[in-house]
């Protein structure tokens, strides 16, 4: 029997449908065991992946870990093991860039498993109107009730500016890979953070977007998170209220709805000796049938976009995927130079170090870029 070790994160969305899947009937029967542990989600988000890789044979992973792990020569690409044509099958199924953003130096590192971006999170049952659809709008529910909540541990603050920028029109570091933002658009978004934060609820400030939602199930005090990552399950919960799900803001009706891409995807590591009937496992992973069915039968969340389309799984997860199938097509992909992680953690503690402080704008912006910069210095610290 050939035995793989794997890791994903301790998440019912990212754990019970691939735990189920090892121990299907046909999966034991052809002698393929494949044992998931989990971690928690703050490991899945900063660990080392070349450490991660050095244990396990399959390491599920957050797309920015790729230039880390290119830079360590840990993961086997997609082309080396299921060749260029399966490759460009899975990027034509799946929505938005769920693949392309595992494609860094020529190759494409991860398996897009599930799919995930930052989308509005709301109680309408304590709300008497939609979901704001434009960002004066949701400064404008939050200066009349209190109750909106901005996602700001962990990485999260630096995630929430820089889908913030893309919906202001200004994808940070595109149109100059050495440039976050510019001063005019990080000015803007930063002090429309600041309110916010000033503003909202205390009990979530610390909570990652997991906390948040379980929160806003079981209190009232949050009404509204307008940036948070979301979660299908709870959609359609098992206990506690429903939270419904919504396109993220945009900076005018009609623009880009501002998000920063989410999701995971099954890197294969160096030390795993594939085998075809774990090549075989894996792409079935990707199936339609099985990302249409199996998937979310499982409270997993889908990659393909004839996934998040289809009318039978809509109605099943309270229309979460319909409603926020156009923010996930347009989301914004970050950098995913090795040292970007380090980053990442850095400008969000600064972030919400500032917005303690009520720092001013032009000060922190300088030091975000620094920070930046740094980042992408050879030898940088990691």
């Amino acid at each position: 029997m050939a035995t793989f070790k794997a890791l994903t994160w301790d998440h019912p969305r990212g754990y019970i449908a691939l735990a189920a899947a090892a121990k299907l009937e046909d999966v034991i029967a052809k002698g393929l065991r494949i044992e998931w542990e989990k971690q928690p989600l703050e490991g899945f988000e900063s660990h080392p992946i070349a450490d991660l890789c050095d244990r396990y044979d399959l390491v599920v992973i957050d797309h920015p870990h790729v230039g880390e792990a290119v830079a360590g020569d840990c993961l086997q690409s997609l082309e080396s093991v299921f060749g260029d044509d399966a490759v460009r099958v899975l990027g034509a199924d799946s929505i938005g860039p769920s693949l392309s953003s595992y494609h860094y130096a020529g190759r494409h590192w991860a398996l897009p498993l599930d799919a995930a971006t930052q989308v509005t999170a709301l109680r309408t049952d304590l709300l008497d109107e939609p979901a704001p659809p434009t960002w004066d709008a949701v400064l404008d529910l939050s200066r009349r009730t209190g109750k909106v909540a901005l996602s700001l541990a962990g990485p999260h603050a630096a995630l929430s500016f820089l889908s913030i920028a893309a919906a202001y029109g200004e994808p940070p570091a595109e149109v100059d890979p050495d440039k976050l933002v510019s001063t005019e658009i990080g000015q803007q978004v930063y002090e429309l953070m600041a309110e916010l934060a000033a503003c909202g609820p205390l009990s979530v400030r610390a909570k990652n977007p997991i906390g948040i939602l379980g929160h806003m199930a079981e209190d009232n005090d949050v009404a509204l998170c307008p940036l948070v990552y979301g979660y299908v399950n709870y959609s359609a919960p098992k206990q506690g209220r429903k939270v419904t799900f919504a396109n993220a803001p945009r900076r005018t009706p009609g623009g880009r709805p501002g998000s920063t891409l989410g999701g995971t995807g099954i890197g294969i590591s160096r030390r795993c000796q594939v085998t075809p009937d774990l090549k075989d496992h894996l792409l079935w992973l990707m199936s339609r049938k099985t990302q249409s069915g199996f998937i979310p039968d499982h409270e997993g969340q889908p990659s393909r976009r004839d996934a998040w389309h289809d009318a039978g799984v809509n109605a099943r997860w309270g229309d979460f995927y319909k409603n926020t199938a156009e923010t996930l097509e347009a989301a914004y992909v970050r950098p995913r130079h090795n040292g970007y992680i380090a980053f990442q953690s850095k400008a969000s503690a600064l972030l919400r170090d500032a917005f303690e402080t009520r720092a001013n704008a032009a000060g922190v912006l300088g030091k975000l870029q620094d920070l930046y910069q740094q980042s992408r210095r050879p030898g940088a610290e990691r």
